[in-house]
């Protein structure tokens, strides 16, 4: 029994979980999106949190750029490219024989200083927002402060009071680790089974406590609260609740919008902009969705990206029950290579915040992510880790759907012809040689050559 329903009623109800059982490829487009200008309402945030947020990063922008050399140049402000991948967009075509005519780009949060992952956006966000919370209630800092002051052994004897833990697969917490460390906090990150060991060590050559879990994500964060809530001075990172981390990532939509300004490309209902994200619990992908609604409203369809062993954010939106059910609730085993993804239970937060903003959901096969790492590789010369991969079958996706979906949104053949598709790359640029060579050589099995 599932919430005292049985499967067969599960899936009766609702047909979609029978093949998400058996881990096939699936997408939905979801029949409840609304306007966005009534939408946004549901998430409880505004634009002027997302540019509060914002004006705090360009506070801490003067001290990043001091300790962290990676970001000297763009002025201590953590931010990726976007780079047009038009020979991928031919391959992927032809793979999945679908013509795609709007142009093709990547996002390449893969190579975002720091930490290598779209998790540099929100993670660090929420160890900055802490640190001056405490700093300026301490004396330490004001908000007119140059705040590269921090970068002294005075500011990280004051931090080295003070904890800050985190759970997480893998990105987010090299993130919050990486950074906590070098403010001089003390940090804990509670890393499940899947996690990537080179990660581990990364960590801990930065000076981070990692503590492992056999489990999956669910528990180490579970746990990670617990210790966590029973030491006051200990702040826990939630990526399943925290509106800070989610408000990290909505930042980085006003500056996408900039990207996209300086290559001329038009937003606007006549020229769609499609944007597939890869999904673990919500936190990034929803506070991306969130900013990118925020400025380009209906212009803008954002689309998640899970993979077929841990599809927990299409199943909590699908039923309704959000957190209430789990993927293992219904025997999915939520083991997967893209172990940035590798979650059983979305966050409810997001998934009830992004319910009526999202144009739809998809899953990916393991394989799938694979072969397209390896073919990205070659035909553009990018390389990412697997679960950056998942959002590269969007627009095929979005163009073959058979649910009505591009009728029910306006979306004619002249708008598709205009459209921007861009794929959200979430992480790679960190992964040691070996690992990713064993990557790309899984790829060109998978794709026979």
């Amino acid at each position: 029994m599932i919430l005292n329903k049985t499967l067969a009623a599960w899936c009766a109800d609702y047909p979609l979980i029978a093949d998400l059982i058996a881990l096939k490829e699936t997408s939905w487009f979801n029949p409840a999106i609304a306007p966005a200008r009534e939408a946004l309402a549901d998430v409880g945030l505004t634009a002027a949190d997302v540019a509060d947020a914002s004006a705090r990063l360009q506070r801490f922008a003067p001290y990043l750029a001091r300790v962290f050399p990676a970001t000297a140049a763009s002025g201590g402000i953590i931010e990726s490219d976007i780079q047009a991948i038009p020979q991928m967009r031919a391959a992927l075509a032809e793979r999945y024989g679908v013509a795609i005519d709007g142009a093709l780009w990547l996002k390449k949060d893969s190579h975002l200083p720091i930490s290598g992952s779209i998790k540099a956006r929100g993670g660090i966000y929420e160890v900055l927002q802490h640190a001056e919370t405490l700093a300026l209630a301490a004396g330490w800092l004001r908000l007119d402060d140059d705040y590269s002051k921090l970068d002294s052994d005075a500011a990280r004897a004051f931090f080295g009071a003070h904890q800050i833990a985190v759970g997480s697969t893998g990105n987010l917490g090299l993130s919050i680790g990486i950074m906590s460390a070098q403010l001089g906090f003390q940090a804990s990150v509670h890393m499940s089974a899947d996690a990537r060991q080179w990660k581990k060590d990364k960590l801990r050559a930065h000076g981070v406590r990692v503590v492992e879990y056999a489990s999956d994500y669910s528990v180490a964060v579970a746990e990670g609260r617990k210790q966590a809530l029973a030491d006051p001075s200990c702040h826990f990172v939630d990526d399943e609740s925290s509106t800070s981390l989610f408000l990290g990532y909505a930042v980085a939509a006003e500056r996408l919008q900039r990207q996209l300004a300086a290559q001329a490309i038009a937003v606007d209902a006549e020229h769609p902009l499609f944007v597939y994200l890869p999904c673990g619990v919500g936190g990034g992908p929803g506070g991306v969705a969130f900013g990118l609604k925020l400025i380009f409203g209906d212009a803008v369809h954002c689309i998640f990206a899970e993979p077929t062993h841990s599809p927990c954010m299409l199943l909590g939106v699908y039923t309704g029950r959000h957190d209430e059910v789990s993927v293992q609730d219904f025997g999915i085993d939520n083991v997967t290579a893209a172990d940035g993804l590798a979650v059983g239970r979305a966050s409810g937060f997001v998934g009830k915040a992004m319910q009526r903003l999202l144009d739809g959901y998809y899953t990916i096969s393991d394989e799938e992510m694979y072969s397209l790492l390896a073919l990205l590789e070659r035909s553009e010369g990018v390389r990412l880790e697997p679960s950056a991969l998942a959002g590269m079958p969007g627009c095929a996706r979005v163009l073959a759907e058979a649910q009505g979906y591009r009728e029910r949104m306006g979306l004619t053949a002249a708008r598709l012809e205009r459209a921007t598709h861009l794929v959200w790359a979430t992480g790679g640029s960190m992964v040691p040689e070996a690992e990713m060579a064993a990557y790309l050589a899984r790829g060109a099995a998978l794709l026979g050559n």
